[in-house]
């Protein structure tokens, strides 16, 4: 393509306040290739892609389970590993030291090497998530730490190439289509720019201080190791000045990623996209990926909607998520609230990510037993689905490849749960009222993009949490009444919530008709034998 057709296109698909920016970086593009936008009828700008709406599939599947797995997992240290072993005297940097070397030479790089997934057995774990009750299943495409888990046209480290040499993203895909789950990939690299910077340090004392770290090593300085050939600074993407602090929303425009690192990581999510067309993609960024840096998640969402639907008979059956909305946004694509409740309904579906343990393998937390119980799992999710949401709950993976049997325990136990009450949490949606007890009016604010669970008043036999679906209402009891008897105050008498009076009350998982009573107090159920899994038991109302 030549130079004055590429900018044409260019012209065309980016706004006129973002295209100057662009024009700089064309040549380059001219000497690689370029992925194109498919066409349709979304474009863009917010605009646009403000008449998106949630397929109902997603609005119905209400759990899904995400393995938010990569080479991060191997150290089995928790969450940004790869940033944090530049850390001098850091916990992450003592351990590194111990078990790779001085991160002047052995960095992050020498940590995908190590990782080989030797025991991943993909269909197995979808399997057992599919027996939990998951109704869409993710897998994660790539971390900051910038290494692509499938086999990525734009980026040399990439996991058929370096570390376990498997298309992880492949693996997985086809387990999913297995077991008849929609598919999700979550994009996290668009901030490896910052991400990465500790790489460029170096130790302040000992014997290594002012040695720089392996973030400042070219390909040149490969010749003769595993990694000839392979450039550190494209998967470090070190070839720019320190930001002043960790910039995650980007205010800081003086240390903005250049339009090379932008386009370079629209390419690379545009061919993931386009090889494997999921059903759901998750960005871990404010809004869109690189905003308001760069239009690039503007495109990369209408080309993502466009292309769905050319899939689908021109039905848009994506599910696109994003952090921290505006209310424009929420029009835009399906707000996401990082290990976070919200305090009422919400008029657009939406969904919580949360995780049992730390989102990458942390064997501390597992020895310590600091899980969340099944309990903690299935109150957060009869609250969230009461409110118009979905739980996506990771399940954190060992750099093998493989659960413990802690994990595979809470897994079976969720699945437990759902063979009695499934009823009352798939297909449903929320009522009048989404709940009432004591629990309601102590929801914690969000802190960012969420991070506010576990911070209220904790669930008992008092907080009720309604769904309805079909004509009938679910009650959801988060907890054993002592006396056995239930009083749902939101259906005394003559409620506005309900046009007609109650005519019978049942337990999921019992057939036997339970006694009630409708008075100026509230419905009062007796209720029979107390059930095994009693943390959270569901009434169907008629």
């Amino acid at each position: 393509m030549k130079r004055r057709q590429l900018l044409k296109h260019l012209a065309a698909s980016i706004p006129a306040v973002a295209l100057a920016k662009h024009i700089h970086a064309a040549d380059n593009l001219l000497n690689s290739n370029h992925e194109f936008m498919a066409s349709g009828p979304f474009k863009p700008s917010w605009d646009s892609l403000s008449s998106y709406q949630a397929p109902e599939w997603f609005r119905n599947a209400k759990f899904g389970i995400w393995s938010h797995w990569g080479p991060q997992c191997q150290p089995e240290r928790g969450d940004w590993y790869a940033r944090g072993l530049y850390e001098e005297n850091s916990d992450y940097y003592k351990w590194h030291l111990a078990h790779y070397g001085h991160p002047s030479k052995a960095g992050f790089k020498e940590v995908i090497h190590d990782w080989k997934a030797e025991n991943w057995d993909p269909e197995k774990l979808v399997a057992l998530y599919k027996r939990a009750g998951a109704q869409y299943f993710f897998a994660m495409a790539n971390h900051h730490d910038n290494l692509d888990l499938w086999d990525s046209k734009y980026q040399q480290w990439n996991s058929v190439r370096v570390g376990p040499k498997k298309n992880i993203v492949a693996g997985w895909a086809k387990a999913a289509k297995k077991h008849a789950l929609p598919f999700g990939l979550s994009v996290h690299a668009a901030h490896a720019w910052m991400f990465y910077e500790t790489s460029q340090g170096s130790d302040k004392s000992g014997q290594f201080a002012g040695v720089p770290y392996d973030g400042n090593l070219t390909k040149a300085d490969g010749k003769g190791t595993w990694w000839e050939g392979l450039d550190p600074q494209e998967l470090y993407a070190q070839n720019h000045q320190l930001s002043k602090t960790f910039d995650w929303d980007w205010e800081d425009k003086t240390r903005w990623p250049s339009p090379a690192y932008c386009e370079r990581f629209y390419n690379r999510t545009m061919d993931l996209i386009k090889q494997y067309n999921p059903d759901l993609i998750y960005f871990d960024d404010s809004s869109l990926p690189l905003y308001p840096v760069s239009d690039v998640g503007l495109r990369l969402a209408a080309n993502y909607y466009n292309q769905n639907m050319a899939t689908h008979n021109g039905k848009l059956e994506a599910v696109l998520f994003g952090k921290k909305l505006t209310d424009t946004e929420k029009k835009c694509m399906v707000w996401d609230v990082e290990r976070g409740v919200l305090d009422n309904v919400q008029a657009h579906p939406w969904q919580t990510c949360s995780c049992i343990g730390n989102w990458h393998y942390d064997r501390g937390l597992y020895e310590r037993g600091g899980y969340k119980s099944i309990q903690t799992v299935i109150q957060m999710l009869v609250d969230i689905v009461s409110k118009n949401g979905n739980l996506l709950l990771n399940i954190p993976v060992r750099g093998d490849g493989t659960i413990d049997e802690k994990e595979v325990a809470i897994v079976e136990g969720i699945g437990a749960w759902m063979d009695i009450n499934s009823d009352s949490i798939f297909g449903t949606r929320p009522w009048k009222v989404f709940g009432e007890g004591p629990a309601t009016e102590s929801v914690a604010a969000l802190s960012g993009a969420g991070f506010n669970e576990g911070k209220g008043k904790s669930f008992g036999a008092a907080d009720i949490r309604f769904t309805t679906k079909n004509g009938l209402v679910y009650a959801t009891v988060l907890g054993w009444p002592e006396n056995g008897q239930v009083l749902i105050k939101s259906m005394k008498a003559g409620n506005v919530n309900q046009e007609k009076a109650v005519s019978s009350v049942e337990m999921l998982g019992n057939v036997q008709k339970l006694k009630f009573s409708q008075t100026n107090e509230g419905l009062l159920v007796k209720l029979s034998e107390k059930p095994k899994l009693s943390y959270a038991f569901a009434l169907k109302i008629s």
